[in-house]
């Protein structure tokens, strides 16, 4: 054997489990577990799930999820132009982020499915979900904002969705910061109080727990009603 030649153990022959793309191959493995996770025991997650399906857009896992390496700065977002969220597996390392971030998407999706959002050309459409996403997900609840070491004063729930909302627009579109918080200010009561398909801001995961029960009664309801007429 040639000694001069270093080594690879056939690695060689698979290039995407080489060096930085091996790790890449672990944290998506990681990443898949998670969301599974989150996907079979996150009330917000679940609840969503059934009210895509209600809403006539069904949710798949293989389809409209994907794990992929991103820019440091963010934990997760929502592609518009192909209905899929983008989970970002280098930057979400625990289960309660995970729960939350997919939370924060499915919203998003949500909102594409019922409202028709304009994400592109309309900045308020834009700041009504991004409002929404941060108020319902668990972005701002206590136990999140506690660990950032942000705790509350009067209305800090209000004040944290008003922040998180205008961070999140920054973000990814080029517009000036006194244009985006007037527009964040002008939809903020309307979009704020929004809370479909919660019903209520879900504050933890027993309101969450709760707000799910109750869509599902409320779909056997209907379900029962129909039977009724049909009859």
């Amino acid at each position: 054997m040639d000694q001069t030649k270093q080594e690879d153990y056939g690695y060689g022959l698979f290039p995407e489990r080489k060096a930085r793309k091996f790790e890449s191959f672990r944290l998506n493995l990681k990443c898949q577990g998670m969301l599974q996770i989150a996907m079979d025991t996150s009330p917000h997650a679940k609840l969503l799930f059934q009210a895509m399906k209600g809403s006539g857009c069904p949710v798949s896992k293989d389809r409209h999820f994907s794990c992929e390496d991103c820019d440091g700065t963010v934990s997760g977002g929502f592609d518009a132009t192909v209905s899929q969220i983008v989970l970002c597996q280098n930057n979400i390392h625990q289960q309660s982020h995970m729960n939350r971030v997919v939370t924060h998407e499915l919203i998003h999706a949500f909102d594409h499915c019922r409202a028709h959002v304009d994400w592109f050309d309309n900045f308020r459409h834009l700041a009504c979900s991004e409002i929404r996403a941060a108020s319902l997900s668990g972005d701002c609840s206590f136990s999140s904002e506690a660990a950032r070491l942000n705790f509350g004063l009067k209305q800090h729930h209000q004040e944290c969705v008003r922040g998180r909302a205008l961070r999140s627009i920054l973000a990814v579109r080029k517009i000036d910061t006194a244009e985006a918080e007037k527009i964040v200010d002008e939809v903020f009561d309307t979009c704020f109080n929004d809370h479909v398909p919660f019903g209520r801001i879900p504050h933890g995961a027993k309101d969450a727990k709760f707000a799910h029960r109750h869509y599902e009664n409320r779909d056997r309801y209907y379900a029962n009603l129909q039977c009724r007429r049909s009859d």
